[in-house]
C-alpha cells in the first residue's frame, strides 16, 4: 500500500515538471518533446512485448502513433513547409503504418526501425534550434528555459 501511493506521488510530480515544461518551451522545444516522447513510448513497447504484456504494449504503441498523427503530423504546415513539410507527412503517415503493423505482428524490428526514424529526426530537427544565433561570426546562445542550469559552488 505505501508503495503504490508513493509511486502516485512520484507520478504526479512528475506530471506537473512535464506539464510546466510544456508551458515553458518554445514551439522547437515542444516538438522535441514530441519526438523524445514518441521514442519513450516505442522503448515501452518493446520492454512489454519482451515481458509478454500484451496490453500495456498495445498502450505503448498507440500513444506512440497519437504522438506521431496528433503532435507532430497536426504541426506540420504544409503551405509554409513546402515539399519539406509534404514529405515529413508521407513519413509520418509511414510510421503510423508500420506501428500499426508491428502490434498486430509483436515486431520488435518494426518497432526499432521507427525509432531509428524518429531519433534521426529530432537529432535533424535539434541542429537547427533557432536559439542559437549568429552575431558576428560569433555565435550567440539564447537561453532556453527547459535546459540544465549549471551548478554555482561558492567557496568557503
Amino acid at each position: 500500500m505505501f508503495g503504490s501511493s508513493q509511486a502516485r506521488g512520484a507520478n504526479a510530480y512528475a506530471k506537473v515538471g512535464i506539464e510546466t515544461g510544456v508551458v515553458a518551451a518554445s514551439p522547437h522545444k515542444l516538438i522535441v518533446m514530441l519526438f523524445d516522447g514518441a521514442i519513450v513510448a516505442i522503448s515501452n513497447a518493446v520492454h512489454h512485448l519482451g515481458t509478454g504484456e500484451v496490453a500495456s504494449k498495445g498502450q505503448a504503441i498507440s500513444k506512440a502513433i497519437a504522438i506521431i498523427e496528433n503532435g507532430l503530423r497536426a504541426s506540420l504546415d504544409k503551405k509554409a513547409g513546402g515539399e519539406i513539410a509534404v514529405s515529413l507527412d508521407s513519413l509520418y503517415e509511414y510510421m503510423t503504418a508500420r506501428l500499426l503493423q508491428a502490434n498486430l505482428e509483436n515486431s520488435v524490428v518494426m518497432l526499432t526501425e521507427v525509432q531509428n526514424l524518429l531519433r534521426d529526426l529530432k537529432t535533424s530537427w535539434e541542429a537547427i534550434s533557432p536559439t542559437k544565433e549568429v552575431v558576428n561570426e560569433a555565435p550567440k546562445l539564447s537561453i532556453d528555459p527547459l535546459s540544465p542550469r549549471p551548478a554555482n559552488f561558492v567557496e568557503a
